[in-house]
């Protein structure tokens, strides 16, 4: 059963956060808050931890992940920005958007579209999840943790344990109750941006297109 660990949601223990970025680089596989809904996750390098997130979601193998980034400052190891990509990006981060980039060398496959060799990258306005990237110093590997209904209604904390507790290793309580939504997905390969999902954000989007 999954360890449990309460934080604050706007000034995280900095000492659980340090036990938990050390717990995931040995593998382990936890459910957190984002700033759009909780999502399960892991270091992206970790292979097993990734294979063992698939299983839980049932995702298949050639699906492509997102990963979450604290920053611009380590965002050109795992992605290509064009000019118009920074522009745009450089208005809208930290918050609920997804960026679909080309992926460098520095992803992994198993992360990446197998046929456009392109990675899905969130910088998060969350403290909860932006601290504990900081503290791990890779990425995290984001995959919303929906229930049986597929729904991102924001279903308690107490249903998402019920479902992710014997499957996870931890799980971030930070005693919200106003997650549950989707993050706007921008594909940003092409000349022109591309809106492929309407989600939080979406008029803060516009505005900058």
């Amino acid at each position: 059963m999954a360890v449990i660990y309460t934080l604050h949601p706007k000034n995280p223990q900095r000492n659980k956060l340090e036990e938990l970025a050390g717990r995931l680089r040995l593998g382990g596989v936890i459910l957190y808050p984002t700033d759009t809904n909780y999502a399960l996750g892991c270091d992206c390098f970790h292979k097993a931890s990734i294979d063992k997130l698939r299983f839980i979601r049932h995702i298949p193998d050639d699906y492509p992940l997102t990963i979450l980034v604290p920053s611009f400052h380590g965002l050109a190891q795992f992605a290509r920005l064009s000019d118009m990509a920074y522009k745009i990006m450089r208005q809208l981060v930290p918050g609920p958007y997804t960026f679909i980039l080309p992926a460098t060398k520095e992803v992994p496959k198993l992360l990446q579209n197998p046929k456009r060799k392109t990675i899905g990258i969130r910088i998060p306005s969350n403290p909860i999840s932006l601290e504990l990237l900081q503290e791990l110093g890779n990425p995290l590997v984001s995959i919303s943790a929906k229930l049986d209904n597929e729904e991102l209604a924001w279903p308690g904390f107490y249903a998402l344990f019920e479902k992710y507790g014997p499957l996870v290793d931890y799980m971030i309580d930070d005693e919200q109750e106003d997650l549950g939504s989707e993050s706007t997905i921008l594909d940003l390969t092409g000349d022109e941006p591309d809106i492929i999902r309407k989600g939080l954000g979406y008029d803060q989007v516009l505005s900058v297109l």
